[in-house]
């Protein structure tokens, strides 16, 4: 298992001619000493479909060599091209990431038996633990539970990153898999019952802005203390919807703008939020006791 807890979908910062490593390197750091158990760079909240592979390469190095392997850093790797995130994924694996995130394709997608190939064919190129990332409202496919399992019999395929939004899909997937086979949750909305159906986890867009409170809501349920972990889960749901009022990352990374993260613009299609939108994600930052431009939950 790569990690048990909270992992940020770290957020990449931009200058207006690149990334701010220096910003990136301070992400890094306000991450660890607030209890985030991973990192994973690269992924959708990350902005990787619009980084050169250069740049994305960059980032994964830059983080490898800041965490200095004081929690696991995970590299997104995906692509809707296989042999592109064989490329990605060799190079990551070189670079020392300590494990991989793998979407399905997305775009030209795969009927059942492509997408077989395409992830056994990546997990054959690298000796890295692979997590699965099932996100069809992005995708607008699928991996089916029987389908995981089938994956989870490939050494190296360890785990799944389930945001699809159907419990009854994950605790499909818990009745089928391995019981060393991780389940990650990839909606902040629904850590909890994610959990409670044998989850290990989750891959938070959240834990950029309250990374202790989001560890703290999955170690609480470790812990035993179901009745805290639902008090956390329940008294951010505001906010985390909030986070979502607009295509992720757009909000999250407004939101740490405005708490004075200074992680820069958002990289095109991405834009500016709706003016109203705007409002909202601002009115629940300070509803859950956030300060604008101090920023820490």
């Amino acid at each position: 298992m790569i990690f048990k807890g909270s992992a940020v979908a770290l957020v990449t910062p931009f200058t207006e001619t690149g990334v701010d490593f220096e910003t990136l390197g301070k992400l890094v750091e306000f991450h660890i000493e607030n209890k985030t158990d991973a990192l994973l760079v690269c992924g959708t909240t990350g902005e990787s479909t619009t980084m050169s592979d250069d740049e994305q390469l960059t980032v994964i190095k830059y983080v490898v060599d800041k965490v200095n392997k004081r929690i696991p850093v995970i590299a997104g790797t995906g692509s809707n091209n296989t042999m592109h995130s064989v490329h990605l994924s060799q190079k990551a694996e070189k670079l020392g990431a300590d494990g991989l995130l793998v979407i399905t394709p997305y775009y030209n997608k795969a009927n059942q038996n492509g997408l077989k190939k395409h992830f056994e064919t990546i997990a054959k190129s690298v000796n890295l633990p692979i997590i699965l990332y099932n996100v069809p409202g992005r995708t607008s496919m699928n991996i089916k539970p029987s389908m995981v399992a089938e994956l989870a019999k490939i050494d190296n395929i360890v785990a799944v990153k389930e945001a699809s939004g159907d419990i009854a899909q994950v605790a499909e997937i818990a009745r089928l898999v391995p019981k060393d086979f991780a389940i990650y949750s990839g909606n902040d909305d629904s850590i909890l019952p994610l959990l409670s159906v044998g989850g290990h986890g989750v891959i938070s867009v959240l834990a950029n802005i309250c990374p202790k409170e989001t560890h703290d809501l999955v170690q609480k349920f470790f812990d035993g203390d179901i009745e805290g972990s639902r008090e956390l889960q329940l008294g951010m749901k505001p906010l985390i919807d909030a986070l979502f009022i607009e295509v992720n990352p757009i909000p999250v990374k407004t939101a740490m703008n405005l708490l004075g993260f200074e992680v820069g613009n958002l990289r095109l299609p991405l834009a500016e939020m709706d003016p109203k939108n705007l409002e909202v994600l601002k009115q629940e930052l300070v509803n859950r006791g956030l300060n604008l431009a101090e920023g820490l939950c």
